[in-house]
């Protein structure tokens, strides 16, 4: 090795990590390697304590997926006590969970990915941040985006308890049932979600692909990863943020297994590296095979890209519309471009919208049947729901008493690890030759890790 390279301290994702990129003599890259530098350790230290008090626990892991995590731990507690919430409770929590990721991938857009994407990679550094954003799409919009999030994370907080934190998860459902009022702000924030979803989605097709800078830098091969793509869908194998089954599409698109959420451990593997606090998840059919991609890759893909790939559709007309734009614009289904999870996040948002305002408008939502007590004597319970940057699984085992004794949680970035080191090493190889490295350059190979979206809080272990 004659040189090496270190970003550090990474910009515009939760948590702490870098990248160091090893060159040779020649100054062509060796290995890049994108490294978690925390550790974190909730699995072992919720070891002991009562299982109920996980939801509560568990949302501490991250200060940006708290909801998503209350959600999967209550719905571990379901399955660890054998009991089913009535319908009101499950509505509620799918409201919740939906209003939670439309406001994370709006947070996401503007804030995290929007000095790459509303603003380009030419950009000085002193720009791509959410001011540079602002300054470019004006206030008025700016204004919009932080009221918007901020009555959409306020319903969040009115029916959790908290607008950080949910409080109101319990084994068989919640706490506390919806008020009409409760109901009646969900229809309004709902309608207000919906608007700016829509008006995401048109800022997107104006300023990122209609520029033709910008749809250069989108479609770029040094951002294509050939992988298989995981993700939760319902009945008719449409995304759905709640419940369902687990889908895998090949890196053809065709469908590799579908399994129920307490089968996963019969499907998924997770491989531990000694330069990162974060393991590497793969396909157990078809194994590990080192750092590359293709069809004899296990390695797989999660979040926006990951489940607009791996379903069938979206269950909302307007999202449905969008999906199938997507598809039709970048040549077909499975989409691999790594920058797509852009587009991909904003579908979603509007799916989360739409999905807002159906649930809202249901009446059943306020019945004061919110939750079915448990009987069973507790064992093992698994819970599953698609967080902002995908399947988050939680696995806990229990004495008979329901205290702690085995804890393993996947996060959605972690589960996407695999594929994002990749992703990173290939764009390091792509734009680094001869040893010429510059600030511009450098983002480029930055700009990968923030089309995931990833929470390095959550991943580690």
């Amino acid at each position: 090795m004659a040189r090496r390279i270190t970003i550090d301290p990474l910009t515009r994702l939760e948590g702490e990590g870098k990248i160091v990129i090893l060159l040779d003599e020649a100054g062509e890259v060796e290995r890049a390697f994108f490294q978690s530098t925390d550790m974190r350790g909730f699995e072992k230290f919720c070891e002991g304590r009562p299982a109920e008090d996980l939801p509560l626990l568990t949302a501490k892991v991250c200060g940006v997926c708290p909801t998503a995590h209350h959600i999967a731990s209550s719905k571990a507690l379901d399955d660890l006590f054998k009991v089913e919430p009535p319908p009101a409770a499950r509505k509620i929590r799918e409201l919740m969970l939906n209003a939670f990721i439309f406001e994370d991938h709006l947070l996401h857009f503007y804030f995290l990915g929007g000095g790459d994407t509303l603003l380009g990679l030419q950009a000085p550094a002193e720009k791509r941040n959410i001011f540079g954003v602002l300054e470019r799409l004006g206030p008025a919009l700016g204004e919009k985006v932080i009221r918007v999030r901020q009555e959409v994370r306020g319903l969040v907080g009115r029916i959790g308890g908290s607008p950080l934190f949910p409080v109101t998860g319990l084994p068989g459902g919640l706490a506390k049932p919806l008020t009409n009022a409760d109901r009646q702000e969900a229809i309004r924030v709902a309608g207000l979600a919906l608007d700016l979803g829509r008006e995401s989605l048109d800022l997107f097709q104006c300023r990122v692909l209609e520029d033709e800078k910008v749809r250069e830098w989108f479609f770029d091969p040094a951002y294509q990863q050939t992988t298989y793509y995981l993700g939760l869908a319902d009945a008719d194998q449409r995304v759905n943020f709640y419940e369902g089954r687990l889908r895998v599409v090949d890196p053809a698109g065709k469908e590799f297994t579908s399994f129920a959420p307490p089968e996963y451990p019969q499907h998924l593997e997770e491989r531990v590296e000694p330069w990162t606090y974060s393991r590497f998840p793969y396909l157990k059919q078809v194994g590990w095979s080192g750092w590359r991609d293709g069809p004899e890759s296990g390695i797989y893909r999660v979040g926006p890209l990951g489940r607009l790939n791996a379903a069938a559709g979206m269950a909302t007309p307007e999202a449905q519309r969008e999906y199938q734009r997507l598809f039709d614009t970048l040549g077909g289904k499975p989409v691999h471009q790594t920058l797509a999870y852009h587009w991909a996040r904003l579908i979603e948002a509007v799916y989360a919208a739409e999905r807002l305002v159906e649930l809202a408008a249901d009446p059943e939502l306020t019945d004061v049947h919110v939750r079915n007590l448990p009987v069973e004597e507790p064992r093992e319970g698994i819970g599953i729901c698609e967080a902002p940057r995908g399947t988050l699984i939680h696995h806990y085992r229990t004495d008979s008493r329901g205290l702690v004794r085995q804890m393993n949680l996947v996060v959605a970035t972690q589960n996407n690890m695999a594929a994002l080191c990749l992703a990173v090493d290939q764009a390091a190889r792509a734009f680094i030759h001869g040893g010429r490295v510059s600030e511009g350059l450098l983002n480029r190979i930055e700009t990968v890790y923030r089309a995931f979206d990833p929470c390095l809080g959550c991943s580690t272990h």
